[in-house]
């Protein structure tokens, strides 16, 4: 998310979260005021290959409930992160409970061990496809290859997810690939310019989701 009046308008669908990208080479980076919106709504940072110092900083200025790492984390960093001992100003919450989400990108040659490293040191995993950019290429990948999931740890799906993968998800969520499937990532493809969202093709997609 990038614009005030968007961020409003997106919230009012009641999304489990909402993400703000702090990497400055994105064409959706984030540097304004995010506006009042429900507490039920995970407000989340998206970094990559940042310093330790620079996300404890936007958790703090944000107030953000997660943290999505994008780039090429390591497990030592997570771990650090994860358990950094830190206090927010906004509210006295620990920086462990700021929940850490490792993003993995996924091509058809992805080796599923890499996970084990990062099993104790982060809350969830997300697989994106891996593309040209860090993220928003707007591919998908064959997600028959989470087939093979090696882990019981929470994930989220993301890549290229559109209005026309409703039935493909919809079958998705009938198989056991997704047995730990936690949520859906959505971005460029619904977006009419970089950072902003269609909200009535995300209605669409929400009412067309058989969840």
């Amino acid at each position: 998310m990038k614009y005030p009046e968007n961020i409003v308008n997106v919230a009012k669908l009641q999304p489990d979260y909402l993400g703000f990208i702090f990497f400055p080479k994105s064409k959706r980076y984030f540097d304004g005021d995010i506006p009042n919106i429900s507490d039920n709504i995970k407000k989340t940072g998206v970094f990559v290959n940042a310093s330790i110092e620079f996300v404890i900083e936007k958790v703090r200025k944000y107030n953000l409930n997660t943290i999505q790492l994008h780039g090429d984390e390591s497990p030592k960093y997570c771990a650090d992160l994860q358990h950094a001992a830190v206090y927010l100003k906004s509210d006295k919450r620990s920086l462990k409970q700021v929940q850490v989400i490792k993003v993995f990108s996924v091509s058809n040659d992805f080796e599923s061990y890499v996970l084990n490293d990062y099993e104790d040191v982060c809350d969830y995993f997300l697989f994106d496809t891996k593309g040209k950019e860090r993220g928003g290429n707007g591919i998908t990948f064959n997600w028959k290859l989470l087939n093979n999931y090696p882990s019981k740890k929470p994930y989220f799906l993301s890549g290229g997810i559109g209005l026309d993968a409703v039935e493909d998800i919809n079958e998705f969520l009938k198989s056991d690939a997704s047995k730990y499937c936690y949520a859906l990532d959505v971005n460029s493809m619904f977006e009419d310019k970089p950072g902003f969202k269609n909200i009535e093709d995300l209605k669409l997609f929400i009412q067309d989701l058989k969840i």
